[in-house]
């Protein structure tokens, strides 16, 4: 089975650490969530350590010794931990929020326990079995750092900056394949960058040298328990596609990264755009906003994040160096998407219509400008289905069959529920899921374009929508739903392509009844799932959140964040050509 497709527990595991220093208030959350979400979609399983937000914990000892605590240590360590408590629960709704699968654990559901000092106590175990449990059928877990249970006292916390020791004990002891400590700096420094702007980022440090030289950023207690495991620490900011990394070897220096934000034109601010948005002003030391493209800017007057504007021209004016395109619909959104590739800017879209209409085209000019044309959202919203198609392809993909449209799945389960159709309809909309006019999802249309998408990702193979049969959310009477329902089964509606033995490719979109026992039978409300079959057998399934505003905006989002990376690495790259021509 594929790793980056199989159960929870089986994927590559990745520990990520979120200090005070990146947690300072609440809406720093969101960013965590963000760059979490970049390793579930790489296909990893995340353990998330988190730190008490910034000041917390001070705030928490000041109390403890207003108290009178300071004569019993172990007192004062039942009441600072609580900061973590607080953030790991924070970090786990955001999450959800996004779409993502997440458990919280507390330290006692997995036997974490420490032992020494009740301030400064040292990690010692954990119950494997009750942590590979944890991870079952979720991508990510979180936990609060700094703290653990203890023999005799309880509950012990693990020394300042003790979040990062309890970050590399996890890896450690869970074998993951990588532990990411994000830092409010992007790695260790030959100096501080706050004093002195000559200082220079490490690439690489040994143990030895990385005591030295963090100068208090990493807690030098992790430091000897990476080194005492043979693990590799890697030093990061939010969102940096470069990191110190802390193992054997000689320190390397790493070249500058560039520092100038991107330029970005954001053409539609619905839903999901308006999601993307926020996102985007939450990181103004990466982007630079252009007036935003809507259809009515009067509306948005008392709208205080960005400007607004119905100029396409003014929304594209400045050479932007990244595009999104959040509109909807086919030809005005694909004729913009083209004229902003031409122009020399990379371009991100979940609209999977403009995609399925103007595919070769807007392919085309991707490749005539050398430049991107990312849409991991447009299929699955946040379910990271496009993905995990690109990973699977050269192992041959016979089949793809999926509850792939949100919108048509919550109206199903009303239908079950008891709801009338048009009750149904309206209550998606109200919800967001559902436009003003839900045409696209009842009648099957939005499925199809997806599954031509799905079908180009899986087989290279061209099959238009319009070429695909469908059906109608309406053939799902409540007479067929009470029937489904008496023998043990559920109406779906189910997108399906396969590659017949000639080369051609079926598919269609289908209203059908499955049993509960199918894989997509369980999806509920806007979930979507997908199951992929292998030309050796194997059967792949996905499942997340494929409709609302957060879940498609995060997809969209790390679209949007690949680029920025990749840009921040092309002036390197580009400096060492140049040095070595």
């Amino acid at each position: 089975m594929d790793p980056a497709l199989a159960p929870s527990a089986a994927r590559p595991l990745c520990v990520l650490k979120f200090g005070g220093s990146v947690l300072t208030t609440r809406a720093d959350y969101a960013l965590a969530g963000a760059e979490a979400y970049r390793h579930v979609r790489d296909g990893e399983t995340v353990i998330i350590i988190v730190s008490a937000l910034q000041g917390e914990t001070d705030a928490l000892f000041a109390e403890a010794e207003a108290a009178g605590a300071g004569a019993c240590p172990a007192m004062t360590a039942r009441l600072v931990r609580l900061g973590e408590y607080r953030s790991a629960a924070l970090m786990g709704l955001e999450l959800a929020r996004l779409g993502v699968r997440a458990r919280v654990l507390d330290p006692h559901e997995i036997a974490l326990e420490a032992e020494g000092d009740p301030l400064d106590a040292d990690l010692v175990r954990l119950d494997r079995k009750r942590l590979d449990a944890a991870l079952r059928d979720v991508e990510a877990v979180v936990l609060p750092g700094f703290t653990a249970g203890h023999a005799r006292h309880g509950a012990v916390t693990l020394g300042r900056g003790g979040t990062d020791l309890t970050a590399v004990f996890f890896a450690a002891q869970a074998g993951a394949r990588r532990v990411r400590l994000i830092k409010d700096v992007d790695g260790v420094y030959t100096d501080d960058p706050a004093r002195d702007p000559a200082a220079r980022r490490y690439d690489r440090l040994d143990y030895d040298a990385a005591l030295k030289a963090s100068r208090g950023l990493i807690q030098p207690k992790a430091i000897e328990a990476a080194r005492a495991a043979g693990l590799e620490i890697e030093i990061a900011a939010m969102g940096a596609g470069h990191a110190t990394r802390v193992a054997p070897g000689p320190a390397v220096i790493g070249a500058p990264v560039r520092a100038r934000p991107l330029r970005v034109a954001l053409l539609g601010c619905g839903a999901v755009g308006s999601g993307v948005l926020d996102h985007l002003i939450a990181r103004p030391d990466l982007f630079v906003l252009n007036p935003v493209l809507v259809r009515r800017p009067e509306r948005r007057a008392d709208d205080r994040r960005a400007a607004f504007t119905a100029n396409a021209d003014r929304a594209l004016a400045d050479a932007p160096d990244l595009v999104i395109e959040a509109m909807g619909g086919v030809d005005q959104p694909a004729g913009l998407m083209l004229r902003a590739l031409a122009g020399g800017a990379h371009v991100v879209t979940a609209n999977k219509a403009a995609l399925a209409a103007r595919y070769e085209a807007l392919k085309a000019g991707a490749r005539m400008a050398d430049r991107r044309l990312q849409y991991a959202a447009s299929v699955g919203g946040g379910v990271v289905v496009l993905e995990a198609l690109d990973r699977l392809r050269n192992r041959g993909v016979l089949s793809v069959e999926g509850v792939m449209n949100g919108t048509g799945n919550f109206i199903l389960s009303r239908l079950r529920a008891g709801a009338a159709f048009d009750d149904a309809v309206a209550e998606a909309q109200r919800l967001g899921f559902a436009e003003a006019d839900p045409s696209a999802d009842v009648e099957g249309l939005d499925a199809a374009d997806k599954l031509s998408l799905l079908i180009r990702e899986a087989f290279g193979r061209t099959v238009p929508p319009g070429a695909i049969a469908r059906q109608s959310l309406r053939d799902a009477t409540p007479a067929r739903i009470a029937d489904a329902a008496s023998r043990g089964e559920v109406f779906k509606q189910v997108g399906r392509c396969a590659l017949k033995p000639d080369g051609s490719v079926e598919a269609s979109v289908r209203v059908m009844s499955l049993p509960l026992a199918h894989p997509l039978a369980g999806a509920v409300n806007e979930e979507n799932r997908f199951v992929v079959t292998l030309a050796d057998g194997s059967v792949h399934a996905l499942y997340g959140k494929g409709a609302g505003r957060w879940p498609t905006a995060a997809a969209v989002f790390a679209d949007v964040m690949d680029i920025a990376r990749a840009c921040a690495c092309d002036g390197p790259r580009r400096a060492a050509l140049a040095a070595s021509a």
